[in-house]
């Protein structure tokens, strides 16, 4: 028999700016439509969310972000708004509210472009 693993794919936006500093340096201010796509897994047998549920805890979650530039946003405003400092903040922020409706975060990818994706995801006990 096989075992068997359910997740739900969800995609959405983010359109905010950010100033990367490298090197003491503050680049120029650009702005982003990023991608984010989660894999979310139930932790409840009886599942009975619909997509527009979990949809509603991400948009509530990711509010913040919509239209700003991210280096004014906490924890922005500490360190450096990177791809990856930005994916590592969104999969704990994101994780934290779905926990709150039996959803468990997988993997959140975000793009800050068509090419360019940073992924976080949990680790499997056998990792």
């Amino acid at each position: 028999m096989r075992q068997k693993s359910y997740t739900y794919k969800l995609r959405t936006f983010i359109n905010a700016s950010h100033a990367v500093r490298w090197q003491g340096v503050l680049g120029a201010e650009h702005p982003h439509t990023w991608e984010l796509i989660l894999e979310i897994r139930p932790t409840v047998e009886q599942f009975t969310l619909k997509f527009e549920d979990i949809e509603a805890v991400i948009a509530d979650s990711i509010a913040p972000f919509h239209g700003q530039l991210l280096n004014n946003v906490q924890p922005f405003d500490q360190i450096v708004p990177t791809l990856e400092n930005f994916a590592e903040q969104l999969f704990d922020l994101l994780a934290d509210a779905l926990t709150e409706i039996a959803c468990q975060l997988r993997d959140l990818s975000v793009g800050e472009s068509p090419t360019r994706y940073y992924s976080v995801a949990l680790r499997e006990l056998n990792d």
